[in-house]
């Protein structure tokens, strides 16, 4: 589902080179729970963005799907990444102007499906909302639901158009340990209903010690994958 082939990157100051990743290689099959680790600095949260397509490498190739994101224009990755991939920020990025329902149809609004406005759509919003537990709360704002809540909306929003990969980003970093175990748990259960290949960044070792696969970083280069 995903391959990454001597992938590098790197930024230039007014001095110097600074070598983020460094060589990055790695496959992930389809359905797949992938946790990248790393001490802060160590390149894990550059990678995930480039493999959600969100920045673009020094060199290397990103295949996700078969797909070759690399080289793709910025409408076209655009159009892929709204298709392909689901993401789950640590700051839950709600809309605050839309109500919790809202925030989760906006996948659907954004790729341009027929069935955003129709019953399908919200069908399809509410099973998800219910799955979170928040289905009583869909016309909430994010203002009026807490940080946990607003968390599973994201969730939510996330799995909304079904994308074959999810990519989450320290999920449970602004979050209290019940809250946060709790969003984990939430995540791994839709993740495997869904089936969907899933990339978690996450510094804490119990939270990867729960994905099928650990893959830790050091100085932008893999020091251990198990």
């Amino acid at each position: 589902m995903i391959r990454v082939v001597a992938l590098t990157k790197s930024i230039a100051t007014a001095t110097h080179r600074v070598d983020i990743l460094k060589g990055i290689q790695f496959d992930v099959p389809r359905g797949q729970f992938v946790a990248i680790m790393g001490p802060s600095g160590s390149g894990k949260s550059t990678l995930l963005g480039l493999l959600a397509g969100l920045d673009s490498p020094t060199s290397g190739q990103i295949l996700l799907d078969g797909d070759d994101i690399t080289g793709l224009e910025e409408d076209k990755l655009a159009v892929l990444r709204g298709r392909k991939i689901g993401f789950v920020f640590q700051s839950y990025h709600l809309i605050p102007t839309l109500t919790a329902e809202e925030n989760v149809l906006l996948p659907y609004e954004l790729v341009g499906d027929a069935s955003s406005n129709g019953s399908q759509g919200r069908a399809r919003a509410a099973e998800l909302l219910d799955s979170v537990g928040l289905l009583e709360r869909r016309d909430h704002y994010p203002v009026q639901l807490s940080g946990g809540e607003q968390q599973r909306v994201a969730l939510a929003r996330a799995f909304m158009v079904r994308p074959p990969i999810l990519m989450a980003d320290e999920p449970t970093g602004n979050l209290d340990s019940q809250n946060g175990q709790h969003i984990l748990d939430l995540l791994i259960s839709l993740n495997r209903r869904e089936g969907t290949t899933l990339v978690l960044v996450t510094h804490d070792a119990a939270l990867a010690g729960q994905a099928d696969r650990r893959i830790t970083l050091r100085d932008g280069r893999i020091v251990s994958d198990e």
